[in-house]
């Protein structure tokens, strides 16, 4: 098992809970329907991939390469990228500041982490040992 990556799924789960009880329960009242979807997302995302560095977490134990340990960063860095960067927009649509466009650039980028992140559990779990390398 690899611990950091548990201990990482287990914090980003319980804000996922904690932000989900919010935009169900708080944020429909300040925020229009979209916002709230637009937040929602990044709560589903969250959680998709927090049950995926569980995962990667105890496939650690029978796959201890670099790429089962890159995904696994690869995770959490799109969930702070695409996700975040929802929550962002949410907040800043609240409280209208500029730059709310902006904080939508960055969601692509988290996208684009969970997709490599994916394509390396293939590769990790593939069994091809030369190009996973020990660690």
């Amino acid at each position: 098992m690899n611990r950091k990556f548990l201990i990482a799924g287990a914090l980003l789960g319980g804000l996922a809970v904690v932000l989900g009880a919010f935009a169900a329960h708080g944020l429909k009242k300040i925020v229009d329907p979209d916002g709230v979807a637009v937040f929602q997302t990044g709560v589903q995302y969250q959680m998709y991939h927090v049950l995926a560095l569980l995962a990667v977490g105890i496939l650690y134990e029978t796959y201890p390469n670099r790429l089962i340990h890159r995904l696994g960063m690869f995770f959490i860095g799109g969930t702070v990228l695409f996700s975040g960067s929802l929550y962002l927009l949410t907040i800043l649509k609240i409280i209208d500041l500029p730059g709310v466009k902006a904080a939508g650039v960055v969601t692509p980028f988290g996208g684009v982490l969970f997709i490599v992140g994916w394509c390396l559990l293939l590769l990790g779990v593939s069994g091809n040992s030369k190009s996973q390398g020990k660690l």
